[in-house]
């Protein structure tokens, strides 16, 4: 009986959890559009990178350095909630240091909210 109440608590908590994850992962997604100017900071060297492997065409390689953009946003971004836990002894992710991964995210996309409300 006790097993079951372990398990549907910690069904509760990834429940809790995802809410965070689709936060952490929709702003790192706006980080990566056209309108953010982080993209402009990564489209050269993933153009370098991917011409060669022969990948020459501008829709594949404008997403692929969106996809790198939305990519290192979570890496950024996760690196204040690890320093967290690892300062705190925890050893899963709870809410609190997912809320920091996703104040991270955010705060990142804030210039690409920016630019996303730039007239041109």
């Amino acid at each position: 009986m006790n097993d079951t109440n372990d398990t549907m608590e910690d069904r509760e908590r990834l429940m809790r959890q995802d809410g965070y994850l689709l936060g952490i992962t929709g702003t790192s997604l706006i980080c990566g559009m056209h309108f953010s100017p982080w993209l402009d900071l990564f489209v050269p060297p993933v153009a370098a990178i991917m011409t060669s492997f022969y990948i020459t065409s501008p829709v594949l390689l404008f997403y692929f350095s969106s996809l790198t953009v939305a990519v290192a946003a979570v890496i950024v971004a996760g690196i204040p909630a690890a320093l967290f836990e690892r300062a705190t002894g925890r050893t899963r992710s709870d809410s609190t240091s997912m809320a920091i991964w996703l104040a991270g995210t955010l705060l990142l996309a804030v210039p690409a909210v920016v630019g996303m409300f730039r007239p041109g």
